[in-house]
């Protein structure tokens, strides 16, 4: 084996179905000096047995409940003695070149982070893989990217994307276990703020959409507090960086998006997130929501067409 070693960590509960094809793509890296672990969180399905079949081809399993993804993730963490450490959803697929194309593009360096290509595929065919290009697909300061990827309010921060020298997460911290819902955003905020982001282009995170299971879906008043925490928390950490009137907006955007989604539920966690919105000077992200919405918001305006919307199921 030859280069830095690599940790890939992962954590996988209830994953049985797909964890195979995410486990084949990081163990055929063209890059082979890695080592894969595996914390198998409490799974109810064929999870462990699945993954008991790696065993012999050198991928760590660490049986134990932990309850979340962030807490997984950081025993993962624990165990991981790689100089470059890349977290890994147990449903997602990578492409063989990513981990010798993202070293390549750090060359050695801490204080920056490399991330890949992304799009999506739908259920088991990665054939229906479509990119999904945006404007940071590009090498960026961290705050700069952050600026970017937050102003649609559609940021795209899934771990596989991402590697992440050691040394930079021992100054910036593990995930925050806390969080339950959307606890990339910041855990990625927090690390990219104080990083170079380096794209890398022609490395490729198949990300599998989809899924009734994903927690993504979720939609609990517990999921809520944490993507409203989670919200408040990245934004804090941009900026604590930067103060310009693109950051504010963009920072104001990412709010103010969660407020659309959320009204006129959870009145306490939009209140939280208009003070950040007004904080920064006000938002200019137009509310979404289909053909209907958009029609009966132009003439009601938001709030009651959101109701109506609620009402209506459409």
């Amino acid at each position: 084996m030859s280069g830095p070693l690599v940790s890939i960590c992962m954590p996988c509960h209830n994953a049985g179905k797909y964890v195979a094809e995410a486990l084949d793509s990081v163990i055929g890296q063209t890059h082979s000096n890695t080592e894969v672990i595996v914390v198998e969180d409490g799974s109810s399905d064929n999870s462990a047995e699945v993954l008991q079949g790696y065993v012999s081809r050198g991928v760590r399993v660490i049986a134990e409940k932990c309850g979340t993804a962030s807490r997984a993730r950081n025993r993962a963490l624990k165990e991981a003695k790689g100089e470059y450490i890349k977290f890994m959803d147990a449903d997602d697929v990578i492409s063989a070149n990513m981990t010798a194309m993202q070293l390549q593009a750090l060359a050695g360096r801490d204080e920056a982070v490399a991330v890949s290509e992304w799009g999506r595929f739908y259920g088991d065919d990665l054939s229906t893989y479509y990119p999904n290009t945006d404007e940071t697909w590009t090498s960026l300061p961290g705050p700069e990217w952050l600026v970017r990827s937050y102003m649609r309010a559609r940021p795209m921060m899934q771990a596989g994307m991402f590697l992440i020298p050691f040394r930079l997460l021992q100054k910036t911290g593990g995930w925050n276990e806390s969080l339950t819902l959307i606890d990339d955003f910041e855990f990625f905020s927090r690390v990219i703020s104080s990083a170079e982001v380096r794209f890398v282009k022609g490395s490729t995170l198949y990300y599998r959409s989809g899924l009734a299971s994903s927690l993504s879906s979720r939609k609990t008043r517990e999921a809520r507090e944490s993507e409203c925490e989670s919200l408040l928390l990245g934004t804090a950490h941009l900026l604590a960086k930067r103060q310009d009137a693109a950051a504010r907006l963009a920072c104001a955007n990412m709010c103010q998006h969660m407020i659309y989604d959320i009204y006129p539920q959870h009145a306490d966690l939009a209140e939280r997130l208009r003070e950040r919105v007004e904080d920064c000077g006000g938002a200019d992200i137009e509310p979404s929501g289909g053909w209907y919405f958009g029609k009966l918001r132009r003439v009601i305006g938001w709030k009651l067409a959101r109701r109506l919307q609620r009402v209506s199921g459409r």
